[in-house]
């Protein structure tokens, strides 16, 4: 068959190291994960609890295409606890995933061929999603002084109709403050740009709270998910907020693309935001994990790296040992058994010399890990 031109899109390299890391496992190895972002922890128990419960009481059928209004509600109520943002629940959209949020967020903001600026590194299926939707795609190449986050420098004279920044930011894990953010989406509303802000790794913060792009602005959309903080991955569920007038233009979308974010899964996401005790003793999982990393990482020669705020990912710059970090990624798991993830996903240009190391599993597998790192390097 005929393909589209929109369908040539990269492949998600990560998923080829997490494919590469299963096999060898099924041939017998034992491999420490340090290459996927997935918590090493299941959903709370309390949302299991939930679901259980509502499945013996009857089917789980659509939902309305927003999501339901008591997990609407318990978001926006969130807002409030977290940030001290006042929100109308109307502006909450339930999403299948961070992922069925991108989706919605781009089919309404942009026109094919629009350009769009993202921040390098970034998320790669950013990039890969504008192009399966006929747009364009514009990498910022973020400079280390701004710890990889973009700055309104990095995109003028860029003819854009829309930004996409994250924060905590994946791979670096670095933050945006709040002058940062003022400052992009004063320079977006400038020109004319869509703002849009991935903050699905909120919640997972060390020294400081993150902030919502909320804060700052209504004129934005803002993208998040159960899968990280709330350690919910495999159930498919997330949300937006748009402003007012967006409300009614994303649930057009989303009743035609979607219909709704799977029943049961919301069921489960609104117990588990009443699940505060597990949910911060993961969190403290995570902090631990972050110091050992960091340190194991400085020990193994990795040295050159951007601190995390948040997120469970340490950046590292490997071109005092590699210009391929795709074969050097290979390599690491060869002999040393760690999957870890090249560069090249996050950023095209310039992640020949970079790797992604993930902290998100268990303390035991990152001691582990490490040692097995720390070992590879010294032999190497």
């Amino acid at each position: 068959m005929r393909n589209s031109t929109r369908s040539a899109v990269d492949p998600f390299i990560v998923m080829d190291v997490m494919q590469a890391a299963t096999a060898a496992e099924e041939a017998g190895r034992h491999i420490i994960h340090m290459e996927v972002g997935q918590p090493g922890t299941g959903a709370p128990k309390g949302a299991a609890e939930a679901l259980t419960k509502a499945m013996g009481e009857g089917a789980l059928g659509y939902t309305v295409a927003l999501g339901l209004p008591a997990l609407r509600k318990r978001i926006a109520q969130m807002y409030g606890e977290w940030y001290n943002v006042d929100l109308d629940p109307a502006r909450v959209v339930i999403t299948p995933g961070s992922s069925g949020g991108f989706l919605l967020a781009f089919t309404a903001l942009f026109d094919s061929g629009d350009r769009v600026g993202i921040g390098a590194p970034g998320y790669p299926s950013y990039r890969q999603i504008l192009r399966a939707l006929g747009m364009q795609p514009v990498d910022l190449p973020a400079a280390p002084e701004s710890r990889y986050q973009p700055v309104a420098a990095d995109f003028a004279g860029e003819d854009l109709r829309g930004l996409l920044v994250a924060s905590p930011a994946n791979p670096s894990g670095t933050m945006l403050d709040k002058p940062a953010l003022n400052a992009l989406t004063d320079a977006c509303a400038a020109n004319e740009m869509s703002f849009i802000s991935d903050e699905i790794y909120h919640g997972i913060e060390y020294d400081k709270k993150a902030v919502t792009a909320l804060e700052v602005t209504d004129d934005c959309y803002v993208v998040n998910s159960f899968s990280k903080y709330f350690s919910m991955t495999g159930w498919r569920v997330g949300w937006m907020v748009v402003p007012e007038d967006q409300e009614r233009v994303v649930e057009r979308i989303a009743q035609n693309m979607f219909i709704c974010a799977p029943h049961a899964s919301q069921i489960a996401a609104l117990a588990a935001m009443d699940c505060d005790d597990e949910l911060q003793a993961n969190l403290a999982v995570y902090r631990r994990n972050r110091d050992l990393m960091i340190d194991g990482l400085k020990e193994a020669g990795f040295t050159d790296i951007a601190p995390p705020d948040g997120a469970f990912y340490v950046y590292a710059d490997v071109s005092r040992f590699t210009d391929d970090s795709r074969a050097f990624a290979a390599e690491i798991l060869d002999k040393a058994g760690v999957a870890v993830t090249p560069g090249l996903d996050f950023d095209p240009a310039r992640g020949h010399k970079t790797l992604r190391f993930s902290y998100a599993r268990s303390t035991s597998d990152m001691e582990e890990g490490i040692a097995r790192l720390k070992a590879f390097m010294a032999a190497r």
